[in-house]
This record gives C-alpha cells, structure tokens and sequence, in this order.
C-alpha cells in the first residue's frame, strides 16, 4: 500500500501563505497611499490576523475606529484584537462599546477563535452580563 504524503498539502499551504504575503504588500501600499480607505483597511486588518501578525492587525482596528467610531462591527474587530494581543480590559470595554452600538451576534461572539483567550478571562462575565441584559431588552 503506497504512504500517504503530506506535500501537496505542504505546498498547497506555503502557495496561501505567500498569496496572503502578496495581498498584504499591496494592499499597505494602498492604505499607505490613502490612510483613509476602509476596506483596503479592514481586508488589511483580516489578512494580518490570519497571518498571526496580531499587533499589526491592532494597529489597523484601532485607525478604523477612529475613522468609523459608530461602527458596532469596528469596535467588534477590536476587541478580537485586544483579546489575541491579551489586553483583556480593552476587549472588554470594545464589546461593550460594540453591543451598545447595536452588535448582537451573540451566537457567533461566544464561539469566535479570537476571543477564546477573553472567555477564559474572569473580565468576560461582564460582557456575559451585558449581553443578558440586551436580550432581556429585546424579547
């Protein structure tokens, strides 16, 4: 019986991960170009988090909610930063500034990979505490 390789899997993922590289270099020579442009900025965001450059992807969270400050996904989007970069009072007070802006996909909140280092934070419970709060307010 032939073994199994893993190469084409090998290689499979090394082509993702330069692809990802090529995205990233374009696209910080547009937001260099244009600081301002939001989903040059938020793909930026995205592609440096999957990238496991975590401070990086902060840095752009926290432009965009300078730039979109009513944006309950933005503050969202940070608080997954803060979480993986384990400043777990930060996230915190950006899920809350998320759900008071009108985030409520709780569903997906209690089970995303970027916050899983918050929910093993004691400092979650007050957003568990808020997010009862809100549902209670919406049935």
């Amino acid at each position: 019986m032939p073994k199994k390789t893993t190469s084409g899997r090998k290689k499979s993922n090394q082509q993702e991960l330069r692809n990802l590289d090529l995205e990233i270099s374009f696209l910080e020579g547009i937001v260099q170009r244009d600081p301002s442009y939001i989903e040059a900025l938020q793909i930026l965001g995205d592609d440096y988090t999957r990238r496991g450059r975590f401070n990086e992807g902060l840095k752009i969270d926290e432009s965009l909610t300078r730039l979109r400050p009513d944006e309950p996904l933005v503050h969202y989007n940070l608080a997954c930063s803060y979480s993986l970069t384990g400043q777990f009072a930060l996230a915190v007070e950006a899920l809350e500034a998320a759900i008071k802006l009108g985030y409520a996909d709780f569903q997906h909140m209690a089970k995303d990979p970027d916050l899983k280092k918050l929910r093993a934070d004691p400092s979650y419970e007050k957003i568990l505490a808020r997010v009862r709060e809100r549902q209670g307010k919406l049935h």
